[in-house]
Parts: structure tokens; sequence; C-alpha cells
């Protein structure tokens, strides 16, 4: 079956998905993590983009990127990233062959029915990834995510981290955004809750 084209028009926000080869646990040693979060600072010291959000998980990760006029689009910056990681990967441990299961996975968040209530729910539905998965029981305390910077204004990041203007609408001060975006995690906790 034809894979349907990705929407490559610029000014677009991607979620972006992608799993480690066979689903393996490749990115759970906090080595190769930090070396995805070097690639990815590379990628923005290389390409014009922003970075929302991210989320580096034991066999996959997910990216939130908004592409920029004039600038690369989401398969040349998700072509470096994955390319990146994988020779640096593959040199490091000895390894040959693909390191990624498959072509990345992308929503384009403005093309959704309700574009802003799936960005600030998707941030809190990849925060509490590794909590589903039972790696730490607090997202604000994972390493390898990017919540904090919609919480903390001096929250330090090794990544750029852009906060989306669906957030920046929430409120007139950084405060009113925050208290407004804990609305999301509230719901988000309480449907988990029935779900599991």
């Amino acid at each position: 079956m034809a894979r349907n084209p990705r929407i490559t028009e610029r000014g677009n926000t991607h979620h972006v998905f992608s799993r480690c080869i066979e689903k393996r646990d490749l990115l759970l040693d906090a080595y190769f993590a930090d070396l995805l979060v070097d690639v990815i600072a590379m990628a923005q010291e290389k390409y014009q983009f922003e970075l929302i959000a991210y989320e580096i998980m034991d066999n996959h990760f997910h990216f939130v990127i908004k592409t920029v006029e004039n600038g690369p689009s989401i398969s040349r910056i998700m072509q470096y990233i994955k390319s990146r990681f994988a020779q640096r990967y593959n040199l490091l441990t000895g390894r040959t062959g693909p390191f990624w299961n498959e072509r990345f996975k992308d929503t384009v968040v403005e093309k959704t029915d309700c574009p802003q209530h799936y960005l600030l729910w998707l941030l809190w539905y990849l925060a509490f990834n590794p909590v589903r998965k039972n790696l730490i029981g607090d997202p604000l305390k994972y390493r390898y995510g990017s919540i904090n910077c919609y919480l903390n204004q001096n929250h330090y990041s090794r990544v750029k981290i852009s906060l989306h203007a669906y957030f920046q609408d929430l409120g007139r001060t950084f405060q009113e955004r925050v208290k407004a975006f804990l609305w999301y995690e509230e719901a988000y906790r309480k449907r988990w809750a029935i779900l599991f």
C-alpha cells in the first residue's frame, strides 16, 4: 500500500514519533538518551525550526516541532536527527544496520479538530509517558522531557524549547498561562484514572 504523502508546508506544528529497531530498549541507557539530546541540539544549530517539546523514552521518542517559513521541511529535520544519531550510536557500539524501526510518524497539530486543545493535551500525554511505562513516578522529575519548560519560566533545558503560541494564548502572564495549563494536567489525570 502506498504511503500517504507528508504535509510539508512550512509553519506547521508536527507531533513526531519514531521507535527503535524491533522496538528494543536502545534508548534506556542514559548515555544514549543524552546523545539523542545532543543530536537535537546539533540540529537546532544547523537548521531553523522551533522545538516545542520532546520526550525520550526507552524504545522511542516524541518530538513536537514547528517548521518555519524559509526553513527546512519536517522531513529534512528528522532525517538529520535520526541519521546522525544512528551513525553515532552504531559507531560507539560497533553495531551495523538500521537503528530506527520505521519512517517517522507525524500528526500536524493545526490539521486536528481542535488544535489548541490537541497540543495542550499532547504536552501532558508526553509528560506522563514515562509514568505510564513505570520509569518514574513524577513526570516533573523525568530527565528526558520538556514539560518543566511550560511550568517554570527559569527552567534550564539542554535544548532550546519554544513555548507554542497555543500555550502563550492561555493568559497575559506566565503565571496565568501555567494556571490554565494545569487544568489540562488535571483533566489528563482524571481520564488516566478512569482508563487504568
